[in-house]
């Protein structure tokens, strides 16, 4: 990995989706470091002293000092933001379970909304996925458990199990009328990050569903692949990361090396020393300046912003799909024993033009909403569904520190003009292409054939100048 920082890396860090029923992430723990010393609100823990005695002496049963402390540093991380929290004895062990890279469960990662289970997204070829769990789905019931009241943790408790044993999950989904159940059989996940196929002649696809340790190597290997059946230097390549929620920083870092000569990869901004940290690319393009299409949609988050981000600043690729979702933070584990951690939030990501995309996304250079399609005819527009969910839309998210989102978005639109000309795909081209039978990717992966066509169109305007 080609990755060049002016502070050493502190372990830990990732870049990836909320603590999960799956962790993708791939990480280390840093030793907790007490950088500033601040006073303590003698008040306030006069205030905190007072309720909980008030909880031991009147509460109708009588609870656990252990239990009450646990709940209530619990409720300190989740309160700050949707990212944070606190890493109990079984959720640290699930924690370091999940790094294995294999693991019992479903293959979904989730956070908590208003009280309820929210899917991120579905891990490719998890039990989940292949159940038809989408991106946004809100769990509000597990096997015959109400989710309202429990913690994350909790929640994920009841969805790992022996593999081989079932749950059913009532799912509240945008554009349905009423909740309806999914069964999901368990089973032991092993996430295999990378894949890649040629599309055709000279073209290659690289699909990374997660970011872990070894994906840069994984997708130099799978380019490296397609090099070798191609007989030949690529003509241009389309890097899939819809629906990838993130994962490790130096996954993301790693991956974007590849494709950049030099210059700004990301950036971070927080509060102490440790968590002030660039990344710069150094010198070699994996693909040797053959055009690049990245593929995003409304599930790519984090260490997925990351990449395209990088890559749209430099303008090194064209970005093509729907806006990301919008995550653009850093957490930190920190041990607070042995047995028990804090996974907090340190600082604020920002693409190599200083964007901090927290709150708004990657907003494509190219936009291609997937055809909406029921049994092979295109939906009308009341059965149109709304926005999915982004960062945006859970609750105490951290803002965007730029305010409002801002112009440099849009960097790499005037290449995406000059590339693309008149071959840009209109919606009256749309609805031609999807009553076309004779090409199923079309309907089956329209923002698949969208980055096709864009990468014959970039090909195309090279060859000519």
């Amino acid at each position: 990995m080609r990755i060049k920082t002016n502070k050493t890396l502190t372990t830990g860090l990732i870049a990836g989706a909320v603590l999960g029923v799956a962790f993708t992430a791939s990480l280390s723990v840093s030793a907790f470091k007490d950088n500033k010393a601040t006073s303590v609100p003698l008040e306030e823990l006069q205030k905190f002293t007072q309720v909980y005695m008030r909880i031991k002496r009147d509460y109708v049963e009588e609870v656990d000092d252990k239990k009450l402390m646990s709940d209530a540093i619990s409720g300190m991380l989740t309160g700050l933001d949707p990212h944070s929290a606190y890493l109990d004895e079984d959720a640290f062990t699930e924690l370091q379970v999940g790094t294995s890279g294999e693991f019992g469960g479903l293959g979904i990662e989730v956070g908590m909304e208003n009280g309820f289970v929210k899917v991120i997204s579905p891990i490719d070829d998890t039990p989940a996925q292949k159940a038809g769990i989408e991106s946004g789905d809100l769990i509000i019931r597990l096997d015959d458990k109400p989710v309202k009241g429990l913690t994350l943790s909790d929640a994920v408790k009841l969805m790992r199990g022996k593999p081989g044993e079932p749950i059913n999950l009532m799912v509240v989904r945008e554009g349905k009328d009423r909740p309806f159940t999914i069964k999901v059989v368990r089973d032991i996940i092993r996430v295999k990050s990378v894949k890649q196929r040629m599309l055709e002649d000279g073209f290659g696809y690289v699909r990374i569903s997660s970011f872990q340790s070894k994906t840069t190597q994984g997708v130099a290997e799978g380019i490296a692949e397609l090099v070798k059946e191609n007989d030949g230097a690529l003509k241009g390549l389309v890097l899939d990361l819809r629906n990838n929620p993130g994962g490790v920083l130096n996954g993301a870092v790693g991956v974007s090396d590849l494709f950049l000569e030099s210059g700004k990869i990301v950036y971070t901004e927080g509060r102490v020393e440790d968590a002030v940290m660039r990344y710069d690319a150094e010198k070699g393009d994996i693909l040797e300046g053959a055009p690049l299409v990245v593929l995003v949609n409304q599930g790519s988050a984090s260490a997925s912003e990351i990449v395209a981000g990088a890559v749209q600043d430099h303008k090194r690729a064209l970005i093509v799909g729907v806006k990301t979702f919008g995550k653009g933070s850093v957490q930190t584990v920190l041990p607070v024993d042995q047995s028990t951690a804090v996974k907090l939030t340190t600082a604020r990501y920002f693409t190599p033009l200083g964007r901090s995309i927290q709150a708004t996304g990657i907003e494509p250079d190219i936009k291609a909403e997937p055809l909406k399609l029921t049994n092979g005819k295109k939906k009308t527009d009341d059965e149109e569904t709304i926005a999915p969910l982004s960062e945006a839309d859970l609750a105490g998210h951290l803002s965007n520190p730029s305010g409002e989102e801002d112009d440099k978005s849009k960097t790499a639109q005037d290449l995406a003009k000059e590339a693309t000309k008149d071959d840009k795909i209109t919606d009256e081209e749309k609805k031609k292409l999807a009553e076309a039978k004779s090409d199923n990717l079309v309907e089956e992966d329209f923002q698949l054939y969208t980055a096709i066509s864009v990468l014959k169109s970039m090909v195309l305007a090279k060859q000519l100048k």
